[in-house]
């Protein structure tokens, strides 16, 4: 049995502590798996060695984008289901959002966004999600700081947080699998889990609100080193089993973008299925750049869909992925991904993203739609219906379609 009893030295009161920009040794165990005691609690988190990045999915009111989850929080549990709370109520900050303003402006303005509060008070939800979790995690603690000033560690917590949440893309990861919101449509907890457990490679804890409604998941993690520069491992689920129904789960879908929006960035999008309108008067031909959505067009269908994160052709409502375009060195093409990784026409004429791309292939755009070796013609071999998927092929298909880009 892991031996999770550790000592907090003297020395390391003393001053010998670490400064957030310092890796730890990478010889550390992970935290809850050490046999042997570990005095460095500056380096070794504990005793909330189990760390949870926890998501939300508000619908009633709806808060944030509506194609992707949003942050709860990054808790430390004790590696047994039990946690501390409110460690230290010196620390228990009540000006996150101008701590931030000053020390993270990127990280503030990313939460703007996707660390929302369906109440309208973000400042208010970011001050208890430090004063209850942040304080308890050791590796933040004022005493691992050389030369601490006051508030130093606030950016550290919740920009750490911000770059785990976007490793973990639940909306596109569950899209992928046809599982996407619907009034109408319900899924099993197994499938849920098996889409999620297929990219985070262990169980995710899955949580839904008293009318069996997907509403939070917890994805969990062991750190080896600080939760400032260490490598989280997932690992297995402890403590507090999922809440929902076997099935018959509902995952409705967001109405608009929220109601207290106070974002930097813009990160619309449509709720349907139905292509958009304006891609073809807001984005002039030319090398594509940033952040934005590919449609569908058959012109022979009034919800052509969209492109999800694999570069399947998806129609049975939802929202599309978010796709990126890098402009190449050659100032006439750019390339693509999605959160599954760079996207290529493979040998046999099929479009996919993934981690098994290692080349992306050199796309163009015309004013209205993508081309790829000078022409704006993709096929399929049939039009996708209910939950199945459609590849996209260059190569002549039963279906003729053509593939907008509306930016973000």
């Amino acid at each position: 049995m892991a031996l999770r009893h550790l000592i907090f030295g003297a020395a390391w009161a003393a001053g010998s502590a670490v400064a957030a920009s310092v890796s730890c040794p990478t010889n550390l165990p992970l935290s809850c798996q050490n046999t042997t005691a570990v005095s460095n609690t500056c380096c070794f988190n504990y005793p909330g060695g189990q760390l949870l990045l926890t998501q939300f999915w508000d619908t009633n009111p709806s808060t944030g984008p509506n194609n992707s989850w949003t942050v709860h929080g990054l808790w430390p549990d004790n590696c047994d289901g039990t946690f501390s709370q409110y460690c230290d109520t010196s620390r228990e900050y009540t000006n996150i959002t101008a701590i931030l303003a000053k020390a993270a402006p990127s990280t503030l303005a990313f939460m703007q966004t996707y660390w929302k509060d369906y109440q309208g008070n973000d400042e208010s939800f970011w001050e208890h999600e430090f004063g209850k979790h942040a304080t308890c995690i050791s590796t933040l603690d004022p005493e691992c700081y050389t030369n601490y000033q006051p508030t130093q560690e606030v950016p550290d917590f919740f920009t750490r947080a911000v770059s785990l949440f976007q490793t973990l893309p639940s909306y596109d990861w569950l899209a992928a699998a046809g599982i996407v919101p619907s009034k109408t449509a319900t899924y099993t907890l197994a499938a849920i889990q098996a889409a999620l457990t297929a990219h985070h490679g262990h169980n995710v804890i899955i949580n839904c609100n008293s009318n069996g409604e997907l509403d939070e998941l917890w994805y969990q993690y062991n750190v080896r080193g600080s939760v400032q520069t260490g490598t989280f491992t997932p690992v297995d689920p402890v403590g507090s089993a999922s809440t929902c129904p076997k099935t018959g789960i509902k995952y409705l879908p967001k109405s608009g973008t929220g109601t207290t929006t106070t974002t930097s960035k813009t990160a619309s999008a449509t709720s349907t299925s139905t292509k958009s309108t304006g891609a073809a008067s807001t984005t002039p031909a030319g090398v594509l750049s940033g952040k934005g959505y590919l449609y569908v067009d058959t012109s022979s269908t009034t919800s052509d869909g969209f492109l999800i994160s694999s570069g399947a052709w998806y129609r049975a409502g939802g929202t599309p992925a978010t796709y990126t375009a890098t402009p190449n060195s050659d100032g006439t093409t750019f390339s693509l991904s999605s959160s599954k990784g760079k996207c290529a026409i493979l040998s046999d004429s099929s479009l996919s993203c993934g981690a098994s791309v290692s080349t992306a292939s050199s796309f163009a755009y015309d004013g209205t739609h993508l081309t790829f070796q000078g022409s704006a013609k993709f096929y399929a071999s049939a039009v996708p219906t209910g939950q199945t998927q459609g590849t996209i092929f260059t190569s002549t298909q039963a279906v003729s379609l053509a593939i907008a880009w509306n930016s973000q």
